[in-house]
């Protein structure tokens, strides 16, 4: 998968709203709420292209039962994929397009860090400016390489989430 980072697009929040209409009809009464994630969320954050998606529901393992829905919309679904409790469903193979990331409702810290990195980032433009640097230096300097691009990043996400939450929680 080829890493870019390309500038705020404002067709971000359509793309999200028009997505998780289709979502929440899968969900249906499952689904508690629907938030856009990650960088695309930010107005003028600089993001790789793809619409970050985060489903909360009642019950996470009801989840799987809806698999074969996500995969009519063109999703793959990949299960927990590396973080407890969560489902991780991403559409595009090749071009990647959206990710989804749902939660059950008692898991509120992974709740919580999604949405106090968005809102911190909202609202502190110089650390969004600066994380969309780094992200553009990481995408030029391995732009076949998605490992070494969120390696790149690592220690920055860390802190941006440690300084997030703190702020977030109080």
């Amino acid at each position: 998968m080829k890493v870019e980072v390309v500038e705020y697009d404002k067709q971000w929040p359509i793309l999200f709203k028009e997505e998780a209409q289709k979502i929440k009809r899968i969900l249906g009464k499952e689904l508690i709420d629907i938030y856009h994630i990650g960088s695309t969320a930010v107005e003028n954050l600089k993001a790789k292209p793809i619409i970050d998606i985060m489903p909360v529901v009642k019950d996470i393992t009801k989840v799987d039962n809806y698999n074969s829905e996500f995969e009519k919309l063109g999703y793959e679904p990949k299960g927990e994929f590396g973080i407890t409790g969560r489902r991780y469903f991403r559409k595009g193979l090749i071009l990647r397009t959206h990710q989804v990331h749902i939660f059950e409702i008692s898991n509120s810290k992974d709740i919580a860090r999604h949405l106090a990195v968005r809102d911190y980032l909202r609202i502190h433009p110089r650390d969004a400016y600066e994380y969309g640097e780094l992200k553009s230096k990481l995408a030029a300097l391995y732009p076949l390489d998605i490992e070494a691009y969120c390696a790149g990043k690592d220690a920055f996400v860390k802190e941006l989430e440690r300084k997030a939450l703190k702020w977030y929680l109080n």
